[in-house]
């Protein structure tokens, strides 16, 4: 597998990917017996990749040792991911980071997921990210990644108009909306509600075994579900790892108060029309 840019993957080079994405994504338009699943960055995305997997095998993990998850449910930006679509038998479950305005609307009768984060910890997380993702440029320091997020000079685009094209689109389509937070706080209701909301039939066993091995945990230690089989040529695992924490309100080890006052204060602007809301720490998780 290669992603379509192995180098220098920013702002520009992700305009410079359009027509090949538009020709692949005209393609996937063909076949509307699928699951498209839509993840802002850093949101969740190899979490949804397992659970998925194992619904789909109803929690019998052992039906997933065949595969990386990054190949039972591909992604749409992955160079040789039109010939893999094509002879996949149904259902195609795929993944990607695409904002909405990529989307063809035949797309749109299949099935959508998509997973949001607080945009705080997405920064941070997404900060870590490309220090050891080749393909993404290394960022010289916290400071100077923060102004490129808040401008949207990142891969994936702004975050502030992704959430919102989408959300604001959801109406148009089979559209399930889950936080990263809720995945926290309660993983069991969020793939009950996964799989009533895909029409799959699983036992309270079978959920439990979705669940088990699909906690943080397990999916650390699982070659299958960690990323640590990627390539070295786009992961560098000796800089880090891609499952690194798992927590809610880690951005408050790296914002400064100034940055935090003015990420406020563009989130109010930004997302004042959209009835979304976000937990921002891990007490904010415990129900009084």
């Amino acid at each position: 597998m290669s992603f379509g840019l192995s180098e220098g993957f920013n702002h520009s080079s992700c305009e410079a990917l359009e027509y090949k994405l538009i020709s692949y994504v005209q393609l996937i338009s063909e076949f509307v017996n699928m699951f498209l699943l839509l993840f802002i960055v850093l949101a969740g995305t190899i979490w949804l990749q397992q659970i998925l997997s194992l619904i789909e095998v109803k929690g019998d993990v052992t039906a997933t040792n065949d595969q990386l998850n990054s190949e039972r449910v591909p992604w749409i930006e992955l160079l040789d991911s039109e010939k893999q679509f094509v002879s996949a038998s149904s259902p195609r479950i795929h993944v990607s980071h695409l904002p909405y305005k990529f989307i063809l609307l035949k797309i749109l009768q299949s099935i959508v997921i998509y997973v949001a984060r607080n945009p705080k910890d997405v920064l941070v997380s997404y900060f870590h990210f490309h220090k050891f993702a080749n393909m993404l440029e290394t960022p010289k320091d916290f400071d100077t990644f923060f102004e490129k997020f808040m401008e949207g000079n990142v891969f994936g685009n702004c975050w502030f108009e992704h959430v919102k094209s989408w959300c604001s689109h959801n109406d148009e389509m089979n559209f399930s909306y889950i936080t990263y937070e809720e995945m926290i706080k309660d993983l069991q209701s969020v793939v009950e509600r996964i799989a009533s909301f895909l029409g799959r039939n699983l036992t309270p066993q079978q959920l439990n075994d979705v669940v088990e091995h699909s906690t943080f945990k397990n999916m650390k230690n699982n070659p299958q579900a960690n990323y640590q089989q990627v390539p070295v040529n786009l992961l560098n695992h000796q800089q880090g790892a891609f499952m690194r924490k798992g927590t809610v309100g880690d951005w408050k080890n790296y914002f400064t108060v100034a940055q935090n006052e003015r990420f406020d204060k563009v989130y109010q602007q930004k997302m004042k029309d959209v009835p979304l809301s976000f937990i921002w720490d891990m007490s904010d998780l415990v129900t009084p």
